[in-house]
């Protein structure tokens, strides 16, 4: 493996870490059964986010590489063969920890060159992965974070995040605080084979109802849509039902995109899954990675209406990350809400900002 290449541009000329910083482990437990952990001493962990990307935010922080959540999806996967990795399996059970995370973190925030941007974690992998629950790396980070009152979001599809509430709860009292948790979809078969490794969209969502509980916003990012899969409008209303009822300060849809690396993995599985809906995505994903704008619009209208009826409204950039979360609706769409004609988005106040 190429260890030496491990940067965020394969082709650049300097590596994160040396050969010889490499110890690699498995642990025969259930959880990690399968999983082989390569631990490594990062030289850097701050992250910019290239000037071409579609993300709303510049810098990032990752303490792991491959994901145990398995989602065939995972537009992260490419990373893996930088490392002469395989993007299938390997990325799912060759999981790249970087044990010094925290106090690298800490060493360059400390640096007079930081000027306390915004640092958005889990939007490469999850670093609420299982690996997490082993290593605990994000407490040191979130310290660290919250040491230097330094704004920070955190994506996630683990229920592991609820251990460090009370950190997180801190954090919040100084510094700008965004939490997000991914849900696509309810449907729990489609969850099974896409997304093996995660949580249940129910229990993710219980994630969410716990953190609006205790006064934290989370909002939802609702992704991906899968076309063919999770995009009729029924299985819409009812993502964006149970959504609302978790209590979600706001909801971002966002549609399937397949780059180099996760497409060949995702059109593999649904060879295996739904072959009758490989020609359809070929079709589809003809242009490129993304779905055709016209569909994207198409989805982001109808999840924005069912967001508005149920009184959670669409995430906007820039509105406040901590505030005091509505009370989820109870009536169905087009029925006044327990607070009459003022139980909207607007009268619900700011919303979260989102992640992507």
């Amino acid at each position: 493996m190429r260890w030496d290449n491990l940067t965020d541009d394969p082709s650049g000329p300097a590596a994160l870490f040396g050969t010889g910083a490499v110890v690699t482990r498995t642990f025969d437990t259930p959880e990690f059964r399968g999983i082989t952990f390569h631990e490594v001493r990062a030289r850097s962990i701050v992250n910019r986010v290239p000037g071409a990307s579609r993300m709303p935010f510049e810098w990032t922080v990752n303490p792991y590489r491959g994901c145990s959540h398995a989602c065939v999806y995972c537009f992260a996967r490419r990373t893996h063969s930088y490392l002469d990795l395989d993007t299938g399996l390997g990325f799912d059970s060759q999981i790249v920890v970087k044990t010094n995370a925290p106090e690298l973190l800490r060493r360059e925030l400390a640096s007079p060159r930081w000027t306390g941007a915004h640092i958005a974690m889990g939007t490469n992998v999850d670093c609420y992965q299982r690996a997490e629950g082993r290593y605990r790396l994000m407490p040191g980070i979130i310290e660290a974070l919250t040491e230097r009152a330094n704004p920070f979001s955190i994506l996630t599809k683990g229920t592991l995040l609820l251990r460090d509430l009370d950190l997180l709860r801190r954090a919040a009292e100084i510094t700008e605080v965004g939490i997000s948790v991914s849900v696509g979809f309810t449907d729990t078969g489609l969850w099974r084979t896409v997304e093996p490794g995660t949580p249940s969209p129910a229990r993710r969502l219980d994630v969410v109802r716990t953190l609006t509980d205790v006064g934290i916003g989370c909002g939802v990012l609702m992704a991906p849509v899968i076309p063919f899969l999770s995009d009729s409008p029924e299985q819409l209303r009812t993502t964006v039902r149970a959504i609302a009822r978790s209590g979600a300060t706001s909801v971002t849809p966002l549609v399937l995109h397949l780059r180099p690396g996760a497409r060949e993995w995702f059109m593999a599985w649904l060879g295996r899954h739904h072959p009758h809906l490989v020609e359809r995505y070929e079709r589809m994903y003809a242009g490129g990675s993304y779905a055709p704008t016209w569909y994207q619009r198409q989805i982001t209208r109808q999840v924005h209406e069912l967001a508005d009826a149920y009184g959670i409204g669409p995430a906007r950039r820039g509105a406040a990350r901590r505030i005091t979360p509505p009370q989820p609706p109870e009536a169905e769409p087009g029925q006044p809400g327990p607070q009459g004609a003022d139980s909207g988005p607007e009268a619900a106040g700011p919303t979260q900002l989102t992640l992507l």
